[in-house]
């Protein structure tokens, strides 16, 4: 029987994709962001073990909320490091008429074709589009984000893309400039986000043990973010 490890749900959530969305966030990730907020669901072994009829019962309780415009959302840590439990959950929403959303970083394992030809909507999170910049905010290549963005070029996709904003990391007119080129190149993008970094998630790393990279920090402007948004489209 496949059974997978999720963090947590959120029932009614309007942020993770169209409509009114049940949220799934499962456990797992290999980027070790430094703006992460969620560090909790970076062992793929933790949280709730549960299996895809179970998490489907629970997501059905709430299908008379989604509308004709809501759905689920599977997001983390990273979705995609559990393929066989992601393409089990998949296949019943699909059997249950209900729109699937896959909130992702683009790391995880082998093939994507299943999961993407089962997916409604994919909301890309790019960390950086330059390599080493990439690199120093996640410890990990590039190259396994790219893999999976030629994936979902490939299936033809639905995309938004969403880029956190930090003050002093990303929040200038060279990195949007770098940002704009990169969406331009991609065809099946619907929509573009800048979301304003949030130091909310450092008390976590305190009782976690775990050193909080951008300590100091504040949060981002949020009118001057709206101010780059803007500008990149």
């Amino acid at each position: 029987m496949i059974k997978g490890r999720i963090s947590s749900v959120e029932t009614m959530g309007t942020l993770d994709g169209p409509g009114i969305r049940f949220v799934v966030f499962l456990q797992g990730c290999k980027l070790r962001c430094k703006y992460c907020h969620n560090p909790e669901t970076w062992a793929i072994d933790a949280g709730e073990e549960i299996t895809p009829k179970q998490l489907i019962e629970k997501i059905k309780r709430y299908k008379s909320y989604f509308a004709d415009e809501g759905g689920v959302t599977f997001s983390g840590g990273e979705p995609l490091l559990q393929p066989e439990f992601l393409i089990a959950c998949l296949k019943l929403c699909k059997e249950n008429n209900i729109h699937t959303a896959l909130d992702t970083a683009g790391v995880g394992f082998g093939d994507y074709e299943e999961i993407l030809s089962l997916t409604d909507l994919v909301i890309l999170d790019v960390k950086a589009v330059d390599e080493n910049e990439y690199k120093e905010l996640t410890g990990m290549n590039i190259k396994y984000f790219y893999q999976f963005l030629s994936a979902c070029e490939r299936a033809n996709v639905d995309m938004w893309i969403r880029q956190v904003i930090v003050p002093g990391l990303n929040d200038d007119a060279t990195h949007i400039e770098k940002l704009k080129g990169f969406i331009s190149s991609i065809k099946n993008v619907q929509r573009v986000e800048l979301l304003p970094y949030k130091n909310i998630g450092a008390h976590k790393y305190k009782s976690l043990k775990i050193k909080y990279r951008l300590e100091g920090t504040v949060d981002m402007d949020e009118e001057k973010c709206k101010y780059l948004e803007n500008l990149l489209k």
